[in-house]
């Protein structure tokens, strides 16, 4: 198994922690739930779960000789802000095109929350009208043509970093890293709930968990919680990524159907808009834990996560682990559904 091998470069302030949400599993009546937090993972303008790609990326960045990291997101994109936050960190110049991804009319949804800060980073960060779609966009490609053109090394990394070849690494990794922490707590987590919409960090983990299954002969579930509401190609792009990842790991041999589950149900008929499901997991993970999720991505995996353990469909015996990969920033883009 190859991963160890490819270079990374520290962004985090080490193994994300984990802890047990003894209130809401006592609530829901179900599987033991606890969580590992990406969104207190790094120092680096409030980390999240791109950090932890990017740390395989940056050594690809320094190789190239880039002086200016391109990329792309909606206007409330965790995404970019964290390409900002690096861009910074490594003394690096930032262009970044920020599409209106999100049909939510709140007159602050282009100031606050991820492009305030990006732009308190130093990026070169511009609205952009066009629409949502995980794929690859005409916009991005422009910018990158649009820097060059001004005499910039620019470096391309794309929505989410999950079209770039190593945006799967730093998710199987992260399996490795779960691993070592279940033998310190004393506890096995047998399912792994986790949002997915551009694809990679639910990639990486099956390709990861992939890798320990065949090291162990220990199986668990890996299942996606779709946010995008675009499921079909959420779910081809999951897969391609997750197949990738395994190839360049060394994986040796293809992914099972089994070990590629994105589930639909919770991202509600536009990507980024909260719908009732999405408010009440909002409500429970604060008030039974202080544990804040957003209404475009935490809220929903967490949604699907609450439904999973009352139907049974996570049985009562499981003990699961939820992806709590960061997003907060979004949250006063939002503030009218708490006024």
């Amino acid at each position: 198994m190859k991963l160890h091998e490819f270079p990374r470069h520290p962004l985090t302030f080490g193994p994300s922690p984990v802890h047990p949400l003894n209130r809401l599993s006592d609530h829901l009546g179900g599987a033991r739930i606890w969580a590992k937090r990406e969104d207190v993972s790094s120092g680096l303008a409030y980390g999240g779960n791109k950090v932890r790609k990017l740390e395989y990326i940056v050594p690809d960045v320094l190789a190239s000789g880039a002086d200016t990291l391109v990329s792309i997101g909606g206007y409330q994109s965790n995404h970019t802000r964290q390409v900002a936050a690096v861009a910074a960190y490594l003394g690096l110049k930032c262009r970044l095109v920020q599409e209106k991804w999100v049909p939510w009319e709140d007159p602050v949804n282009d100031k606050v929350g991820n492009i305030l800060l990006s732009r308190m980073l130093g990026a070169d960060s511009r609205l952009d009208p066009h629409g949502f779609d995980i794929g690859i966009r005409d916009s991005w490609k422009e910018a990158l043509a649009e820097v060059e053109a001004g005499g910039g090394t620019p470096y391309p990394i794309p929505a989410g970093a999950s079209e770039h070849p190593l945006g799967g690494l730093g998710f199987a990794n992260w399996a490795f890293e779960v691993a070592e922490q279940e033998k310190a707590l004393g506890v096995f987590f047998d399912t792994i709930v986790v949002c997915t919409v551009t694809g990679s960090t639910h990639a990486g983990m099956i390709a990861g968990f992939a890798a320990l299954e065949d090291l162990t002969g220990v199986r668990r579930r890996v299942i996606g919680i779709d946010a995008s509401a675009t499921i079909d190609k959420t779910r081809d792009q999951v897969a391609r990524i997750a197949r990738h990842t395994a190839e360049l790991i060394e994986l040796g041999r293809d992914l099972r159907d089994d070990e590629i589950t994105v589930l639909e149900g919770w991202a509600g008929d536009l990507y980024g808009i909260p719908v009732d499901s999405t408010m009440e997991a909002i409500r429970l993970g604060a008030q039974f834990e202080a544990m804040i999720t957003d209404p475009v991505y935490e809220g929903k995996s967490l949604a699907g996560l609450v439904d999973l353990v009352r139907s049974g469909d996570i049985p009562a015996s499981s003990t699961v682990l939820y992806a709590h990969l960061g997003g907060q920033q979004a949250i006063n883009a939002y503030h009218r559904l708490w006024s």
